[in-house]
């Protein structure tokens, strides 16, 4: 039996296992604000503002909120890392690079 060129392709298997994407960020909040909003760069961070108060992770879930709709996620693909009850935070966006994060975060800078 001769096996043509074009099958031997597709004799590998497929394990299922994609390249792990994930991004990591670190934010400045300042809650209280007026509106909701990505302000720019903070140093090494990134500045967000957020009306809700700092209390019951009220704040927390704010930042989330904000974060999915200005990178395009799913807030579940957020996770605060460190600082949950600080103004500095790392948060880490599950399934996105790096590089489209921070562009994606440049571009809705109000």
């Amino acid at each position: 039996m001769q096996v043509g060129m074009e099958n031997l392709h597709h004799k590998r298997a497929d394990t299922g296992v994609r390249p792990y994407k994930m991004a990591i960020l670190s934010i400045k909040v300042v809650p209280g604000a007026k509106k909701n909003r990505v302000v720019g760069k903070y140093g090494d961070a990134i500045k967000v503002q957020v009306s809700a108060p700092p209390e019951g992770g009220k704040a927390n879930e704010a930042v989330i909120a904000l974060l999915a709709e200005a990178i395009g996620v799913r807030p579940q693909q957020i996770t605060i890392s460190r600082g949950h009850t600080q103004p500095r935070k790392t948060v880490q966006i599950e399934g996105l690079d790096q590089s489209v994060a921070e562009q994606r975060l440049r571009d809705s800078i109000s």
